[in-house]
């Protein structure tokens, strides 16, 4: 099953215009009494390819977040996945470097979240470098980060529908 460009566009537009929202809300989410600060998760991914190439994935990841004001915020995420193929095709291995931005949009709790990076083939004599685009809609409470994404990855012929469950902290 293959993702078309109109509805990776649509996909785009829509994360774009939730995140937008952030922005229209009133003066309470300045930085006035909020301690701006970092925060790093651990997280594990599964997810399924919507290419012809892999079945599935799993993964780990470590994002480190930037809190601006208590609805905004910049990510730095890495990690390894396993793109799991069928007899025929070897698996595919790569780390993952993602920098993104994630917005609160509903009761500081519920987020959407975009990041682009790249990603570098590191398992079975793949040598390829990939083009990656992530958006994402999640729920955080204090230590705990539940999230779903669509994973594009331009030059690996499998893009990923992923579930991240993860535990953060304040640093």
């Amino acid at each position: 099953m293959k993702m078309g460009i109109k509805l990776r566009g649509l996909l785009l537009a829509t994360m774009l215009t939730f995140g937008a929202t952030a922005f229209a809300q009133d003066s309470a989410s300045s930085t006035d009494g909020y301690d701006q600060g970092f925060k790093l998760g651990f997280g594990v991914n599964a997810g399924v390819t919507t290419g012809d190439y892999f079945n599935w994935a799993l993964g780990c990841d470590v994002r480190l977040q930037y809190d601006f004001t208590q609805k905004t915020s910049l990510t730095l995420t890495t990690g390894f996945t396993n793109l799991f193929g069928d007899d025929e095709i070897k698996d595919l291995g790569f780390i993952p470097v993602k920098a993104g931005f994630k917005a609160f949009v509903w009761e500081d709790r519920f987020y959407v979240l975009g990041e682009v990076g790249a990603g570098f083939a590191v398992t079975n004599d793949y040598d390829e470098t990939s083009f990656l685009w992530a958006p994402g809609i999640g729920y955080a409470s204090k230590h705990i980060d539940v999230s779903v994404r669509y994973e594009g990855m331009n030059d690996f012929h499998a893009d990923q529908i992923a579930l991240r469950l993860a535990y953060g902290f304040k640093l």
